[in-house]
């Protein structure tokens, strides 16, 4: 987020790719996603969830899987919010290279269900989404 420098896109394609276990989760945020005018994209597993769910969503290769592939996505500017969550060392590995493109080209990424839930609920909020540090807050309380 801080290679953003700013707060969570309003709008723009989403894409989500998440560990079995974070499916039913992300089936929530993606129809949230897309009730605020995201468009949607997902690798394979996650966009068949998506599609039962009956959303409309854009399917994308794995790194693995061969191109155009999710990097290839975000270096063409075709990403403006990331959803990934991994699981098993090679899924870490490949989400590295996922991470590092994000942060090139300054694409809003989360790596938690938890994290994309939040992201959701700002977009919802009106008016003020400065991101503060929970220390000043607290400093200001306390004072």
């Amino acid at each position: 987020m801080l290679a953003v420098g700013e707060g969570p896109p309003s709008g723009g394609t989403a894409l989500i790719s998440v560990r079995d276990a974070d499916k039913p989760a992300a089936v929530r945020v993606a129809g949230e996603l897309a009730a605020l005018g995201f468009s949607l994209a997902a690798t394979a597993g996650t966009a068949a969830v998506l599609e039962r769910a009956g959303l409309a969503v854009r399917r994308v290769n794995k790194v693995l899987e061969g191109r155009p592939h999710i990097v290839d996505m975000i270096k063409n500017d075709e990403a403006d919010l990331i959803i990934n969550t991994t699981e098993g060392r090679r899924a870490i590995e490949d989400s590295a290279s996922i991470r590092a493109s994000a942060e090139s080209h300054r694409v809003f990424y989360t790596t938690t269900m938890a994290a994309a839930e939040a992201v959701c609920m700002a977009l919802r909020q009106e008016g003020d989404q400065t991101v503060r540090r929970l220390q000043d807050l607290h400093r200001s309380i306390v004072a």
